[in-house]
This record gives structure tokens, sequence and C-alpha cells, in this order.
């Protein structure tokens, strides 16, 4: 583990409130293990980084994509604020190095779970601001955006998962998609949702979110690579065995 204020080089920043970066590299675990510990986790931050994301992320596509219409700016911004993408720019900067965290946490894979870093990084935005404004906030931002706005298009990443799997599932095995919710955990202030997607009643896909909305979109994705892959595959052996 490295200390949290060895992130400040990293950033380019030096914090005025030096317990603002401690916080926001703080999980609730460590809290447990270190009662006498004097700083808080970082839910808190993590709740205001959560809202100051979305408004730069949203002002940064209002004005980069002038004619695009709000629902598709809607689908990049949910896009590219989703769990997945927030612990991919955490990964970036290795954030997952700096965060103090209990054993048992750090043991079991926590500096590298997608839920940890991807509310690390909300934290530490919302650190940021509070502490250095909302146009470091933005300078501190636009670099991650600003490539993954490109991958994110190439890739088509801003489609709803649902909808595109609901029609490959109706067109290949005639079967609607079925969404059930296998687990709560969490405060009330932080819940987590654990989604499952059935099609014909086999489970073709897990998601994790905030929302039942956030995980099922997180299990439709996973079903849709699968059942894609399948739909690949069977293409394959025909071609095969019509060679054959």
């Amino acid at each position: 583990m490295t200390e949290p204020f060895d992130l400040e080089p990293l950033l380019g920043l030096v914090f005025s409130d030096k317990s603002l970066l401690q916080r926001a590299l703080t999980h609730r675990s460590y809290i447990n293990e270190h009662p006498d510990f004097c700083f808080d986790d970082n839910e808190r931050l993590e709740f205001l980084g959560d809202a100051v994301l979305d408004f730069l992320t949203g002002e940064y596509l209002y004005h980069r994509f002038p004619e695009m219409r709000e629902g598709e700016l809607t689908s990049l911004r949910s896009a590219l604020v989703r769990r997945e993408t927030l612990a991919h720019f955490a990964r970036q900067l290795g954030l997952g190095r700096y965060l103090l965290m209990s054993h048992g946490e750090a043991e079991s894979g926590g500096r590298d779970r997608p839920a940890i870093l991807c509310a690390a990084f909300e934290a530490l935005t919302g650190a940021i601001y509070l502490d250095q404004g909302l146009e470091t906030a933005r300078r501190f931002l636009e670099p991650f955006i600003a490539p993954e706005v490109t991958r994110t298009l190439q890739e088509h990443l801003d489609k709803d998962a649902k909808s595109l799997l609901q029609e490959l599932a109706q067109a290949r095995m005639q079967r609607t998609p079925r969404y059930v919710t296998v687990a709560e955990n969490g405060p009330d202030h932080a819940k987590e949702f654990t989604v499952q997607v059935l099609i014909g009643g086999e489970p073709y896909g897990q998601g994790v979110g905030r929302s039942k909305q956030q995980a099922a979109q997180a299990a439709a994705q996973m079903a849709l690579a699968r059942l894609q892959a399948e739909v690949a595959q069977n293409e394959v052996d025909q071609e095969t065995a019509g060679e054959g």
C-alpha cells in the first residue's frame, strides 16, 4: 500500500485541506478495523463526487456535441459515469494502492474491486471540488473523459444494453429476457443491487449497481456479450458443417 498523500504528485495537485484527500481514500472497512482513526470514510465525498461528475460530464458533452439530441447525450453520459468506466479511470491512476482499507478487504481483492474503485474515484473528484473548486475538478476529469468518449462511440457502448439484448434474444431464441433482483447490500444511502438476467430460465448475466436499473444494464451487457459470442459460434459451426 502507498500512503494517500503520495497521490498528490501524480494528480499535479497539493491539497490545502489534507483531510479531504485522506477521507477520499478511506474505505469504510478501514474505519471498522481502526475505530480510533480520526477521519471519516469516503462515502459522503462519494455522494458529492457523483453529482460533480454528472454535471461536468454533461457540460463537456453539451459543448463537444452541439447537434446531439438530449436522449443521446443522456445515454452517452450514463456510459461515461457508470461503475465500470469510473473503475477504469481509477485503475489508470493506480488508485487502488493508495486506498486505506482493512486487511481482510485488501486480501480479498478489494484494491481492484470495481465498486470500491468507482467509489474512490467519485470521492476523489468530490474532494478536489471542495478543496480546489470546479475549474480544477474539470481539468482533472477531462483527460479521462475525452478519450473515453471516442472509445464509447466507436464501440457503441452508449447504446441501451437491455434493448439490444431483447432484440437479439427474441430474434435468435424467440425468448424475452427476464430480470431478477438477487441481492441488496449496504446502508440505505449507499445501496448496491445485484440483478440477474435470465433467458429461457437460464442465467445469462449478472450485474451490480447503485440502482436496480443500473444493475440490470450491467447484467444485460454481460448477457449480450455471451449471446453474441454464441451466435457467432453457431454461424462458424454452420459454415463448417456446410463445407463438410
